[in-house]
């Protein structure tokens, strides 16, 4: 009979997890968020915008959106009207449009017009929860957070680091697991590699460079070549690369 696998322990997992965490930044150097800004309040509105859509459509709106309304005060003093039909390419944007004009009139009202740097008050600023709050903190205060949208829950789940599915439960699981000096740029590669390798219908597991520490490898194609076919993104020749090195037997980290 063949030997039954040991289950995982808690130190071998964080192991494992902080392993996966040094070769993604490998894969990864360039990983940042892909939501355009240049100010606390502009990425605290682009996130908002992103809820059910692409970064990319955000980042085709915000420009002339930043223009109009450079300030707190300029949205809490939106004429709602106006402000609808430059968010409509986002979708929702009626409820976009609200809690916009909410944000405005808050952070006016309570904080001086300026975006708090911290959780407590973040998270009661109309249209921010968690996540939008820790993509702010980590992107534009420096201040780490995990970022727990669709492709970091989908990956941390399929690597299994947690079960968990409750977003704030999953935060704090992998929050134990990695360094928090990681917290941020451990979410930026997380996403890059679901959107690039991981992806959610079809993985390309045979050019994944995760492939000797992931649980589910197998779930795509495990041919190099097949798999090299659903990489994604610029970093492509990159990724391929690494992932020869993998199956060659290069650790790639210590």
């Amino acid at each position: 009979m063949p030997a039954t696998k040991k289950p995982e322990t808690k130190l071998g997992l964080t192991r494992r997890a902080r392993r996966m965490v040094r070769v993604l930044a490998e894969g990864y150097p360039d990983a940042h968020c892909e939501l355009d800004f240049t100010t606390p309040l502009e990425l605290v509105v682009a996130v908002i915008l992103s809820a059910q859509c692409t970064d990319k459509k955000v980042n085709e709106v915000t420009p002339a959106l930043f223009a109009k309304y450079p300030t707190a005060a300029d949205y809490a003093g939106a004429d709602r009207t106006e402000l609808e039909e430059m968010l409509r390419p986002t979708g929702f944007f009626r409820n976009k449009a609200t809690s916009l004009l909410g944000l405005g009139a808050a952070l006016v009202e309570q904080h001086d017009g300026v975006v708090p740097g911290n959780m407590e008050e973040l998270v009661k600023l109309p249209g921010v929860g968690r996540k939008t709050a820790n993509v702010v903190l980590g992107n534009a205060f420096d201040v780490p957070g995990i970022t727990v949208d669709t492709h970091f829950g989908r990956l941390v789940r399929r690597w299994g680091w947690t079960e968990l599915e409750d977003a704030v439960k999953v935060e704090h699981a992998i929050g134990e697991l990695i360094e928090k000096r990681d917290w941020t740029m451990a979410s930026h590669w997380i996403v890059f590699h679901g959107r690039r390798v991981c992806h959610a219908k079809t993985p390309a597991c045979g050019a994944c460079l995760l492939m000797k520490d992931c649980p589910s490898y197998g779930l795509g194609p495990e041919d190099p070549d097949k798999a090299a076919k659903l990489v994604k993104g610029d970093e492509k020749p990159h990724l391929i690369e690494l992932a020869e090195r993998v199956r060659a037997g290069d650790k790639l980290v210590g």
